[in-house]
């Protein structure tokens, strides 16, 4: 029975209309009755099946475990409750299957939906929801964040490449004092060399920490504040297509005819059409307020950065080592002591 019922479930279809819904199907009820006997049907606990015989021919025996002489209260006791608990789990199972099955059910339908309407959009035979200067907003979004994505990466291959210029700054000094003090003939000159390397290193370093907390300014603001906006943008797309998934579903059903079966329809489909639409009418007004402090949180930061950009490479071209250090002092930015045991800035990026 079992395997007539699976082989039955598993062969049946379900038409889907025009407008996504599933049409009337008589045996609706008797699957999910069958499929209820399924999960519930088995062998039989208070029965135990023996069979015997060879190849080409069996014979089975029913012997009721009841019947089973030795230990008898204990045993019942025992059956009992085993029977409870399986029973219990069956019923949890049951309950889980159901619950899954309603969920797909519902997931299959919004997404036959939403699939439908994004190809009708593709094509043009579908009408969407346009807010223009929304949708103008966030393109200039997503073109301001690719060209500060632009400018991040400039910013730490400028850094990479200066990082290893101070490197070899300080290695060139130190060369240059021990050679001071192994060359008699030659220690002023290399002395001079030494001191020189010596200043550099020290400004390239304090410029170096100037760099380093523009990039990260701007990593903040690029890789979080701005994708936080970009996510709530996705969610308001899709809470768009959506909408008009289900509107354009009550917009079919209207100009179909006028029985019960449709009238009912109509009814399920405006009360699906209102829900989507305050999910759409919400995430819009979040949107537009992310867009709002977003554009006010970048030009605060910008404004910051840029400046503390222009200062610490002029004053560093300069020569002008109280300006650098001044700009630092400006920004609150600390360098690392030296002798500190921390990880350098490169090695935290």
């Amino acid at each position: 029975m079992t395997d007539s019922i699976m082989s039955k479930a598993a062969t049946m279809e379900i038409p889907i209309n025009s407008n996504g819904d599933t049409g009337s199907l008589q045996e609706d009820d008797s699957l999910e009755q069958d499929l209820q006997q399924v999960m519930v049907s088995g062998p039989n606990l208070n029965e135990t099946n023996i069979v015997s015989g060879g190849y080409g021919g069996t014979v089975e025996g029913i012997i009721p475990t009841s019947s089973i002489t030795g230990n008898r209260d204990g045993s019942n006791m025992h059956h009992s409750s085993s029977s409870s608990s399986s029973m219990a789990a069956e019923q949890t199972t049951r309950g889980v299957a159901v619950e899954k099955l309603e969920y797909m059910k519902k997931w299959g339908f919004n997404t036959y939906k939403c699939t439908k309407q994004m190809i009708s959009e593709r094509f043009g035979r579908g009408s969407r929801t346009v807010d223009l200067e929304m949708e103008a907003q966030i393109e200039v979004l997503r073109d301001t964040k690719r060209k500060y994505e632009n400018v991040l990466r400039l910013a730490r291959a400028l850094t990479n490449h200066f990082y290893n210029m101070v490197q070899t700054q300080h290695a060139l000094g130190d060369t240059f004092a021990d050679l001071s003090q192994k060359s008699p003939e030659l220690r002023d000159e290399f002395g001079y060399n030494a001191e020189t390397q010596k200043l550099l290193c020290k400004n390239g370093e304090t410029l170096l920490g100037a760099i380093n907390f523009f990039v990260s300014s701007i990593n903040t603001l690029v890789n979080k504040t701005m994708e936080d906006t970009l996510t709530t943008i996705k969610m308001y797309e899709n809470a768009r297509l959506e909408f008009d998934a289900y509107r354009s579903d009550l917009d079919e059903l209207n100009m179909g005819p006028r029985d019960a079966v449709t009238m009912a329809r109509i009814d399920a489909a405006q009360q699906q059409y209102h829900v989507h639409r305050e999910k759409y009418e919400r995430l819009r007004s979040d949107v537009t307020i992310k867009l709002k402090f977003l554009e006010e949180n970048k030009v605060k930061v910008m404004h910051k950065q840029l400046l503390l950009f222009h200062n610490a490479i002029s004053a560093y071209f300069a020569g002008n080592q109280q300006q650098l250090e001044q700009t630092l002092k400006q920004f609150n930015i600390k360098l690392k002591p030296p002798g500190a045991e921390q990880p350098s800035w490169l090695e935290e990026q």
